[in-house]
């Protein structure tokens, strides 16, 4: 057996060490690589000349957009007029995200220009309304809806509607969503005498949570969609966190009266009969215990809701089906001051989604063809401008937008916020 020398065995040792120390210096000699974010925007573009007529000539010179002040440069635009796209430029390059180069975007050829998602919340719509939310969903079908539209349909409560965005070939799967909605929202009565919790009414908030968590999820579906106006047409009877709450504490001490034997017993102390002067001053419970926030909680979900709907470039259409409202129905012990409450606040929260998003609210009116025959129009006649922001900064999460148009005298309207994802 043969025995290698010292130096060879350091030359062996020597070698390893060696290449491990060039790989090292070459690495530290490479420059380091920076990668960068950029983010894709589209918004779409009203515009309108004094006599109220959308203005179908314009290209895209004729814009001008800018990002909190900065001017953009336009890399996309698109022209639908009646419904279908007339007009429609790409950008030769695509935008760069998370320092991946992706291949260039395939020309869209599905050229329906109109998309809607008609969410039907009948868990806030009470039994005795479904009629009337029937008689609305028609007036849906066959105002704002054409056979070329996309459209989804979906439900937050037991009419167990869910279809997925696509063509409703003869409006089939429209009729049949109308056919089965019903409304199961609790009833004036039933939030009166429900167990009363430290977040109002038992089941009341819950939800409502749910029906914005259905809206919620389903706008991110809708966010992956960029180069198309899109529309989400929200039936229901709107929200209130906290309804009611003299006659629900006027149930409750109704309740341990009649518990005890007594109609006026002391909830805190049975063998004591309370005066009407104490029932007078007795502290209402539902003014306490977490119960004094309900207003600014509901607020809260609606803010997140239109944050939602603003990055994904989504118009929101609230609908009342209720109509008119007149007074409580006449079995229901119920001041006016606290129905006409209980309406203004449930109204007020569908008005929000509607005014913060581009959008409105038919509510209050029995003219729903009227204010429908707006949406189908808003939805037919509109630009699509679109950018890679300039903006490098990933913490600017809400940005102000402004768009001009070079020709004089035109009324412009757009979103005039945009939010990106932290």
């Amino acid at each position: 057996m043969r025995i290698p020398t010292t130096r060879a065995w350091i030359v062996r040792l020597a070698l390893p060490i060696l290449a491990v120390t060039l790989v090292s210096a070459q690495q530290a000699q490479k420059p380091p690589t920076f990668r960068s974010t950029t983010d894709a925007v589209t918004t779409d573009v009203r515009v309108r000349d004094k006599t109220g007529k959308f203005v179908p000539d314009l290209t895209i010179k004729d814009f001008e957009i800018y990002e909190d002040g900065v001017l953009q440069t336009l890399s996309y635009f698109v022209l639908s007029n009646g419904g279908r796209i007339m007009n429609e430029m790409v950008p030769t390059v695509a935008p760069v995200s998370e320092g991946l180069i992706l291949p260039p975007q395939k020309p869209i050829t599905d050229q329906s220009g109109r998309i809607f998602i008609i969410l039907i919340d009948d868990m806030h719509l009470q039994p005795l309304d479904s009629i009337k939310a029937r008689k609305v969903l028609e007036d849906i079908r066959d105002t704002v809806i054409h056979e070329n539209d996309l459209i989804a349909l979906v439900s937050t409560g037991f009419s167990s509607i869910a279809t997925t965005l696509t063509y409703d070939y003869k409006k089939a799967r429209f009729n049949e969503a109308i056919k089965k909605t019903m409304g199961s929202g609790m009833t004036v009565t039933e939030i009166i005498n429900a167990a009363q919790t430290q977040e109002g009414p038992a089941g009341l908030r819950h939800n409502a949570m749910v029906a914005f968590s259905t809206a919620y999820d389903t706008l991110e579906q809708v966010e992956k969609i960029k180069n198309r106006r899109k529309a989400f047409i929200y039936v229901s009877g709107g929200y209130d966190f906290n309804p009611f709450k003299n006659a629900r504490f006027k149930a409750m001490q109704e309740m341990y009266g009649q518990a005890g034997g007594t109609r006026n017993e002391d909830p805190n102390n049975p063998s004591r009969e309370l005066s009407n002067e104490d029932l007078n001053r007795f502290d209402n419970p539902f003014d306490k215990n977490g119960q004094q926030f309900a207003e600014s909680d509901l607020i809260a979900a609606l803010a997140e809701l239109t944050r939602a709907a603003r990055r994904a470039n989504v118009t929101f259409y609230t609908i009342d089906p209720r109509g008119l409202i007149a007074g409580p129905d006449i079995n229901v012990n119920l001041s006016t001051e606290e129905w006409r409450s209980f309406v203004e606040t449930s109204v007020s929260s569908l008005k929000v989604l509607g005014d913060e998003t581009g959008g409105f609210c038919i509510c209050n009116t029995n003219e729903f063809k009227k204010r429908l025959q707006v949406i189908d129009n808003e939805m037919s006649d509109y630009y699509i401008l679109g950018y890679t922001s300039s903006n490098p900064d990933p913490l600017k999460v809400t940005r102000k937008l402004e768009i001009k148009v070079k020709r004089p005298g035109l009324e412009v309207s757009y979103p005039p916020v945009y939010r990106i994802k932290r």
